[in-house]
């Protein structure tokens, strides 16, 4: 198995791209510190891995929160022993809105979740992997980071963001044996593009279209990314923002 034996955590794990990154990261032999903000989501996510035969804990974790984020890394390394993989995959969507209707308390929101909360876990499992003589981080971003979202600049300026925070901090932990990569997922079957849809009817053939293939991904799609970033199969990959969208970035 490609992960046996690693300790990996995942942020916003409790459905969607995490809840799919987290058990195939499991499938693949690593042991799994769950967190989301949702506690029954992230508590199921947690009890299909045991499920599965794996070894897995959940622990409720706001990542824009600076001290239980480092309470959660802290809980991973106490119980597993240290930590070899992280997928910071916590975030929200935003407000559909444009610029100059946006609100200070939306910006701030999105941001210290998308943004902020994706530095400060870096913050804390960093150090944890440099003990351990090296491991590989995730950070889930979105096309939105690669490209304009007209809409919901504030989403879009916050996974801009990671991809920068991404490639700056890969930079600097290479020669420690860290590597920091990013995963860009296009429109994916997620709740979160559902509700988008679902207040913006009219949103729906614009994202169906988003890509040359004509569909949604999926999340196991997004979870084989993640699998590759985090193991040695991208051994010499680092500082880089894969793109899994079908080809959108293409057009």
């Amino acid at each position: 198995m490609l992960l046996e034996n690693k300790i990996a955590l995942v942020t916003g794990a409790g459905s969607g791209i995490g809840r799919a990154s987290t058990l195939r990261l499991a499938a693949e032999g690593a042991m799994i510190a769950v967190s989301d903000v949702n506690v029954p989501h992230g508590e199921e996510t947690a009890r299909q891995i045991q499920a599965m035969g794996g070894q897995a804990f959940f622990m409720k974790c706001d990542v824009a929160r600076p001290n239980e984020v480092e309470a959660f890394v802290e809980a991973t390394v106490q119980r597993f022993g240290g930590l070899d993989v992280a997928v910071n995959n916590a975030g929200v969507g935003g407000a559909l809105m444009n610029t100059e209707t946006l609100d200070e308390a939306t910006w701030d929101f999105v941001m210290n979740v998308n943004l902020k909360g994706v530095w400060l876990c870096m913050k804390y499992e960093i150090p944890q992997m440099v003990k351990r003589g090296g491991g590989a981080i995730v950070n889930i971003a979105s096309i939105a980071g690669l490209l304009g979202f007209r809409g919901n600049a504030v989403y879009s300026a916050s996974k801009h963001g990671v991809i920068g925070l991404t490639k700056s901090t890969a930079l600097e932990v290479a020669r420690q044996g860290i590597r920091v990569n990013a995963i860009c997922p296009g429109f994916t079957e997620t709740a979160m593009v559902t509700t988008m849809i679902d207040e913006v009817p009219r949103m729906k053939d614009g994202v169906m279209n988003s890509s040359p293939m004509r569909r949604l991904g999926r999340v196991e799609e997004i979870a084989d990314a993640v699998l590759y970033m985090a193991s040695d199969m991208s051994s010499f990959v680092n500082g880089h923002a894969l793109a899994i969208d079908g080809g959108t970035v293409a057009m």
